[in-house]
């Protein structure tokens, strides 16, 4: 086992991590591949840039078209770096989620993030529709904390029971569902239009004033999923084994919470809800380095990522001009996917 692992210490720090050997290599790869796709979607537009010239005009090289910076930099950029950090904000807190609750189909939709974020987005969408473009993602943010917040105090009631944090996500879930449904029915036909494109999924038309309100979250939370990854070791063993090993397991396990729903929340508030991401990328991670959470959690976000901008690429070449909602593409993929995990198991 030892001749399959690499360790990684801090000099300064008494803490150190025991990857699997796959995992450099496998990030290495991905980081690659992401970077590929992120200049190839800056590149495709109306207006196209050879891939060359979009890297020289991101790192600040003369390209000698003076119209390069404003579409790369203003225009093109922002999009496709909200749909990388989307992506990984939504798959880390998909792998987090599938450990504490032991359940390989579970997705950040179970903790409420996506129905209160969907049901505050179309508020103000449809019963606000003067209200000004940034009050969408905050007031999605808070509905998605509000309603993960009021699952995790009633599952407290019955222990902090991860069986009733589900049960308790479902039945919110489909309270809030039904109430969106409500307001989407009876809501103006262009709001509405709006609302479910929200609903749906998509980075269109996100600028920099999106990106900057969500990389506080990645940059402090990612991290934190990180440090926390061997106590996730721990916890997906059962909460009596943790306990017999002398985990801190309620505080432990509230803080991973916090952390699964804060990175989703962020995420869905700026790009909506997109579907699958959080299901499908840790499944692909565990196939690609194993079970390990130390080499999970950075897969599971570099495939996030990658997830995210080449759907968005595929949505804007496939039928170009019309751009199809990236959650769209990552809905078709993932269906078809999450029905061929379903068979597997019920084959085991």
């Amino acid at each position: 086992m030892k001749e399959q692992c690499l360790v990684i210490r801090s000099q300064k720090l008494p803490i150190s991590w025991r990857v699997d050997r796959r995992v450099p290599t496998v990030l290495l790869v991905l980081v690659v591949l992401t970077l590929v796709t992120m200049v190839l979607n800056v590149s495709f537009g109306e207006y196209p840039i050879p891939p060359l010239d979009v890297f020289k005009t991101i790192v600040g090289w003369e390209t000698g078209n003076t119209d390069y910076s404003f579409i790369v930099n203003t225009l093109r950029l922002p999009r496709v770096l909200i749909a990388a950090s989307v992506g990984m904000g939504l798959a880390v807190s998909g792998a987090i989620l599938q450990s504490l609750i032991r359940n390989p189909l579970a997705t950040p939709g179970i903790i409420g993030v996506n129905s209160g974020a969907s049901l505050a987005a179309v508020v103000v969408i449809v019963l606000l529709p003067n209200a000004p473009l940034f009050a969408i993602p905050i007031s999605a943010f808070g509905g998605a904390i509000a309603i993960s917040i009021l699952i995790y105090l009633l599952a407290w009631e019955k222990g902090n029971s991860t069986l009733f944090l589900v049960l308790i996500g479902i039945g919110l879930n489909t309270i809030t569902n039904a109430l969106t449904t409500i307001i989407v029915t009876f809501g103006e036909i262009n709001s509405v239009s709006q609302a479910l494109i929200w609903i749906t999924g998509s980075v269109a038309g996100r600028s920099w004033e999106y990106v900057w309100p969500l990389l506080p979250w990645l940059f402090i939370f990612l991290p934190v999923a990180f440090l926390l990854s061997k106590d996730l070791n721990v916890l997906s063993l059962g909460e009596e084994v943790a306990r017999g090993l002398g985990s801190p397991v309620d505080w432990r396990r509230g803080l991973l919470w916090l952390t699964s729903v804060a990175l989703a929340a962020a995420s869905v508030a700026t790009a909506g809800a997109i579907a699958f991401v959080g299901f499908i990328a840790p499944h692909l991670s565990r196939q690609l380095v194993g079970q390990s959470h130390t080499g999970l959690i950075p897969t599971a976000a570099t495939v996030g990522a990658f997830m995210v901008v080449f759907a968005d690429f595929l949505g804007r070449v496939l039928f170009a001009p019309t751009e199809i909602p990236c959650g769209v593409i990552t809905a078709i993929i993932g269906a078809p996917y999450f029905l061929y995990l379903l068979y597997r198991s019920d084959r085991r």
